[in-house]
């Protein structure tokens, strides 16, 4: 890749008949955050998946100059084992160094320090920034986060955009979905608008609120 971190090319997926995403183009560069916005089923989740590796695209390829750290919108950890320890295995199959430290540096910076027990134990809003605990593992160039906010009351979200900021501080780029416009727009550099499978709108978000005016 020449230009930015992380590029779909006419990326798209199907089941059977049904046209989940139609081929889409995206590019992140360093430094940037794109929001993905739109209704339940317009898609969001779909390319997301697409560009973590965790779902095959039907067309089209995703090409990637650095690290992805990948949180899913239903947070993919182990119930039985703490928060803790979620962190450490996962650091150590991402061959993080120093597992252990990384674990809890990440702790505290989305507010799980000193969190005991099983993470079945752990509230939907802990259990959210567990999760995006994941996928800050490693420093990565590129983030991935499927509503991250979602679940968070007015307290945690600073917080959990605190964490992100830091990954385009370092270089890096962040997408995320939401339905919330105005998540995005406080957030977000550009605006990927999907409906039904389709982009309807790419560019700033200042730009998308004149032709919703």
């Amino acid at each position: 890749m020449t230009d930015g971190l992380l590029r779909a090319s006419g990326v798209g997926r199907r089941y059977g008949s049904r046209v989940a995403l139609e081929p889409t183009d995206l590019e992140v560069a360093a430094g940037e955050a794109v929001a993905l916005v739109g209704p339940n089923g317009a898609g969001k989740s779909t390319l997301l998946s697409l560009l973590a590796g965790a779902l095959p695209a039907s067309e089209g390829r995703v090409a990637s100059s650095g690290r992805i750290g990948w949180a899913p919108q239903r947070p993919a950890v182990y119930r039985h084992l703490s928060a803790r320890e979620n962190l450490v295995l996962f650091g150590r199959l991402e061959g993080v160094s120093d597992a252990a430290a990384e674990a809890d540096r990440l702790l505290a910076a989305v507010g799980l320090d000193g969190r005991e027990g099983p993470a079945r134990r752990l509230s939907v809003g802990m259990l959210q920034r567990l999760n995006i605990a994941v996928a800050l593992l490693g420093d990565p160039d590129v983030l991935l986060l499927d509503e991250p906010t979602a679940s968070l009351d007015a307290r945690r979200a600073p917080r959990a955009r605190g964490a992100v900021a830091r990954v385009r501080g370092a270089g890096g780029g962040v997408l995320f979905a939401t339905h919330a416009l105005e998540e995005a727009r406080r957030v977000a550099d550009r605006l990927l608008v999907l409906e039904e499978g389709r982009v309807v709108y790419v560019g700033a978000p200042a730009g998308y609120a004149e032709e919703q005016a």
